[in-house]
């Protein structure tokens, strides 16, 4: 009887005699972030301690980590843990933008969905969830970021455009407008030629400074100090022409002070919104938000088709220079909390208590 015992002991495969073989067959929950093991058979990874059938020990392959899994050529298993799944996804995604990035010209989407072995349907879906953006308006949101980049540092707008990828400068003026805001010269010079209205004043939040450009509204400023506003100003086009209001500019600024008193009126005025294409994604989404109503960082991801840029939504609240046109005042935690507010959380919740006190007045 010993003897038959001893000989049911040896292995029939060199996987068994690995140590990890006995922890994938105990399913003990230590090991779980110990290895990843592999299957052949059905080209998956998992987990040691995922709720899986245990494959045969000639399928098996055991790898330090999902990264060397995936660089194997294998997937995460559809019952992977969820972390472990997102955190596969997260890294994916982050190898394509990585590949983005150092690519002169666009990598296509097959080759893209290639390289995270996935197909071009899911790694789209996949890239657009995790990042908010396509692979293509990535594309361009870090093309224009390498074109401010090279504006500002390059030594002339010939050589920043090359830089940045554009093939041909009539390719760089076309987008000039949406990228920048004004033309790669005028950006260059930090704004010189262009001409900015402004002026200041006081509401019932404290004092505010409202300028305008040749297309539209391009900052609505809230603080206690005018003079600090003004510096704000300045610091976003320091050789812009800042030219104080006439007295018809006094009148747009109050009508822009009578907006901010009574949002629910609206403004009609065009508005300069200039930011990635992301950033004006989620200010669009929060202009949608009535007055008197408030919503989460996740439901406005949710709502703009990126359920896991929450982060990147309020980074993007709090690049706004739109103070309540752009009503990112309106945005609280999920569990209704007020957190930051580039103009200071007691503004945040005078501006709410007013707009929840108007619209319950309407509906009495």
């Amino acid at each position: 009887m010993k003897e038959r015992s001893s000989a049911a002991t040896v292995v029939s495969h060199p996987v068994e005699a690995d140590p990890r073989w006995q922890a994938l067959l105990s399913r003990d929950p230590r090991h779980q972030d110990a290895f990843v093991y592999a299957v052949k058979s059905t080209g998956l990874y998992a987990r040691p301690g995922t709720a899986t059938r245990l494959p045969r020990p000639e399928n098996v392959e055991f790898f330090a980590c999902a990264e060397a899994a995936e660089a194997a050529g294998y997937r995460p298993g559809k019952r992977a843990a969820p972390a472990q799944r997102e955190a596969a996804q997260a890294e994916a995604v982050a190898r394509a933008c990585r590949l983005i990035e150092a690519s002169e010209r666009l990598p296509g989407l097959p080759a893209l969905a290639r390289e995270a072995n996935l197909s071009p349907y899911h790694f789209h879906r996949l890239f657009k969830t995790v990042t908010g953006l396509t692979p293509r308006a990535y594309a361009a949101a870090h093309r224009a970021r390498r074109l401010r980049d090279g504006l500002a540092s390059a030594p002339s707008v010939t050589d920043a455009l090359y830089a940045a990828g554009f093939g041909s400068s009539s390719r760089l003026y076309e987008a000039a407008d949406g990228l920048l805001g004004m033309s790669p010269a005028d950006y260059r010079s930090g704004g010189a030629r262009q001409s900015i209205r402004f002026a200041a004043a006081q509401c019932a939040l404290g004092a505010i400074v409202v300028a305008e450009s040749e297309r539209g509204v391009c900052a609505i400023l809230l603080g206690d100090d005018p003079e600090l506003l003004l510096r704000d100003l300045q610091d976003r086009f320091p050789r812009a022409e800042l030219v104080g209001g006439d007295a018809a500019f006094e009148q747009r600024v109050a009508q822009v002070v009578g907006f901010v008193e009574a949002p629910e009126i609206g403004l009609a005025l065009p508005l300069d919104l200039r930011g990635t294409a992301f950033q004006e994604r989620v200010w669009q989404a929060l202009r949608e938000i009535p007055a008197g109503q408030t919503v989460s960082y996740t439901e406005i991801a949710n709502r703009i088709g990126a359920p896991k840029a929450v982060r990147a939504v309020a980074q993007a609240c709090g690049a706004n220079r739109l103070a309540v046109a752009v009503p990112c005042h309106r945005v609280v935690r999920h569990d209704g909390a007020l957190s930051g507010y580039r103009w200071g959380i007691e503004r945040k919740r005078l501006l709410l208590e007013r707009e929840a006190a108007r619209r319950s007045e309407a509906d009495a």
